[in-house]
């Protein structure tokens, strides 16, 4: 397909992590990793399912997540806490990858798609998963850092929501890729905007609103009468 002065343009294949590519939401996984390291307290694994219940509700102040989350470690060494998160993927995270989602990625990358990770998760998970995997671009949530430590505060757009078009569209405008001709693979309701953003929605082991919005719209709910081969 060509695109503006004949540049042909690419499609991409974008993809959710927890939930999606990851079969569990990973932020109770990191809590609770946390925890037995001696690096939470109880009250934090309260505070987080808290958030993950408003996540589910669809009810989530992301960036007032993300605010309080990242006072935590306000001040700390980034690269000893991004050793900490490749320690707790290895050791946790990777038992959890969906086979027949990796097997997407492939099917993907067998087509010449570009393969992008559109995630609210940061990449201090992105970037082991993203190697595991062979994807490079990673559209994900990124911490502040000043001379090697965190600030306390996140990059805007936090990508979630409205802030994941954001990304997508910026990586797309960067990258000659054609949304309306491209993939989205999630599982959650609070990614619809980017599922109305692209050609090809596709949900994935779907929470309850986005499963009804699935069928309402007909969008291809993944492993449900699938046989098998078809992007």
């Amino acid at each position: 397909m060509d695109g503006w002065g004949g540049r042909s343009l690419r499609v991409a294949a974008f993809f959710d992590i927890d939930g999606t590519l990851v079969s569990v939401n990973t932020a109770p996984l990191y809590a609770r990793y946390m925890r037995r390291h001696g690096r939470a307290r109880r009250r934090d694994l309260i505070r987080t399912a808290y958030y993950l219940l408003q996540y589910r509700l669809n009810m989530l102040d992301i960036e007032r997540a993300f605010e309080r989350a990242s006072e935590l470690i306000r001040g700390q060494d980034e690269a000893e806490i991004k050793l900490f998160c490749e320690q707790w993927y290895r050791e946790i995270v990777r038992d959890y990858l969906v086979p027949h989602m990796l097997e997407r990625v492939e099917e993907h990358r067998r087509a010449g798609h570009a393969l992008a990770l559109l995630s609210s998760s940061t990449n201090y998970l992105a970037e082991p998963l993203g190697r595991d995997l062979h994807v490079d671009h990673l559209l994900v949530t990124r911490l502040e850092v000043a001379d090697g430590r965190f600030t306390g505060r996140a990059v805007m757009p936090v990508c979630y929501g409205r802030g994941k078009v954001h990304w997508a569209k910026t990586f797309a405008g960067e990258n000659d890729v054609d949304l309306a001709s491209s993939f989205f693979y999630t599982d959650s309701v609070t990614d619809l905007p980017v599922l109305e953003l692209v050609g090809h929605p596709r949900v994935v082991n779907p929470d309850r609103l986005l499963r009804r919005e699935a069928r309402r719209r007909g969008w291809e709910i993944v492993g449900e009468g699938e046989r098998g081969g078809a992007l």
